[in-house]
């Protein structure tokens, strides 16, 4: 009988957030242009969110949980990949993707402190940042614009006898040269980590991005294609990454359990490992120096109706970059537009825009008149990252030069693709462009 009645309240309580999210996340506020913000980036919920978010809290289980196990499996198979590992940011994916290069059950292949892994250094931090935490040292070579992504003419000279990896994002959900750097990769050994953080659905030649490499990773922040608040994935075809990525994801563990769950592995009480004694509890084994890094249930709730609504998210996001694209051409004596990579079909997250040098404005000023108008923009991130104040006296390499990088530091920007803008706002975001340009559109 009382689960009867736990079972009719939950429906009870079910109606209620579909009632309150009528009420709160009904119909948008009409736009005024000028007036209404335009964002570059941001969540769209509904009560599908709602609902699951608070099932999941009505569990009472909190932590990782069936609706994790669910959200896994589902963009497992969005994605064309047996594993998928869920981590509580995509900072973390990266850290847990390049740690996982790292551990001695690679024997030779192992990065090791000191050892080379090719980068960029015109996005965002957190795509080196591990690199650098682990006392390898980043190889940075320059990009190609209009595409913002690796130059993949330059990166087999800036290889050396000590590197050992290839850590590249698609940059605004543009692919990068996959042809090329998994070719590289395959002639000289190297392993290759594909930061996706801002590129679900992206394919290349028809396949999703991240399946490229051995590691794929992905950051469900809000401002990202799907969400679930803060959240990200680690994702590969290969088992024993996936047990390597697990290990460094739960505190290092030799093994692991599901939180609830003990002695999967058949073994917790018969084993010798390192130097402890006999039968010592697998439970309590560490393989690595690992991290806590799950993420709650309601999280997972949160991702796992956002992914439903995933492929919708996508083609409003070419949609809008299409657009866009077509209205700024008017402006293309004054800006660079951005041009897909050959063979590429992105799932864009952002439109990125570079001031040519006849431009009769400066960035700063352009910004400044957008901000005016209330058009959101970003810069690409780091810029140049040698520049950023943080990297002053890190260990690091450039091969080549970085004077494209040095562009995107001081003439890119991006404006918002994302699915809850509308044709009105993107008309908005244009037209404010135009005229502070002095262009005419026709």
């Amino acid at each position: 009988m009382a689960n009867e009645e736990a079972l009719q309240l939950r429906q009870r309580i079910a109606e209620l957030v579909d009632q309150y999210a009528a009420l709160t996340l009904g119909q948008p506020r009409p736009f005024e242009p000028g007036v209404s913000v335009v964002p570059p980036s941001g969540k769209l919920l509904d009560a599908a969110e709602l609902r699951l978010m608070v099932e999941a809290s009505l569990d009472g289980w909190l932590t990782t949980g069936r609706f994790n196990a669910a959200f896994e499996s589902g963009l497992a198979q969005f994605l064309g990949v047996p594993h998928v590992l869920t981590v509580n940011s995509g900072s973390s994916a990266n850290l847990v993707a390049f740690h996982t290069l790292t551990s001695p059950r690679l024997g030779e292949r192992a990065i090791r402190p000191g050892d080379e892994v090719i980068s960029v250094a015109a996005g965002f931090p957190t795509t080196v940042n591990p690199i650098l935490q682990f006392g390898a040292v980043p190889v940075f070579v320059d990009v190609d614009i209009p595409t913002y992504n690796v130059d993949a003419s330059l990166i087999e000279a800036a290889i050396g006898p000590r590197t050992k990896a290839i850590m590249l994002a698609h940059t605004l959900g543009n692919p990068f040269n996959l042809d090329v750097v998994t070719d590289l990769c395959r002639r000289h050994g190297l392993w290759l980590v594909e930061d996706c953080c801002d590129a679900l659905g992206s394919t290349y030649r028809g396949q999703k991005v991240g399946t490229f490499g051995d590691i794929g990773t992905l950051s469900f922040y809000p401002a990202h294609h799907i969400t679930m608040g803060e959240g990200g994935a680690v994702f590969t075809r290969h088992d024993e990454l996936r047990r390597i990525a697990e290990s460094f994801r739960d505190w290092g563990r030799d093994c692991y359990c599901a939180p609830g769950k003990d002695n999967t592995c058949g073994r917790r009480f018969c084993q010798q490992l390192g130097q402890l004694p006999a039968g010592y509890d697998h439970k309590y084994t560490y393989s690595h120096l690992g991290y806590n890094l799950k993420i709650t249930d309601m999280q997972a709730a949160c991702g796992l109706a956002q992914l439903g609504k995933l492929e919708a998210f996508i083609a409003a996001r070419r949609r809008h970059f299409t657009f866009l694209h077509e209205r700024l051409r008017s402006c293309e004596e004054f800006l660079i537009l951005p041009q897909a990579t050959a063979g590429a079909e992105p799932s864009w997250f952002g439109f990125p825009i570079t001031l040519r040098e006849e431009a009769p404005v400066s960035r700063l000023d352009l910004l400044t008149y957008l901000d005016q108008q209330r058009v959101g923009t970003r810069l690409l991130f780091a810029g140049n990252l040698t520049r950023q104040p943080y990297m002053q006296g890190r260990n690091y390499r450039v091969s080549g030069t970085l004077a494209r990088s040095d562009t995107v530091m001081s003439k890119t920007f991006w404006i918002g693709v994302q699915p809850a803008l509308t044709e009105p706002m993107l008309e908005h975001a244009a037209a404010s462009i135009e005229q502070y340009l002095g262009v005419r559109f026709d």
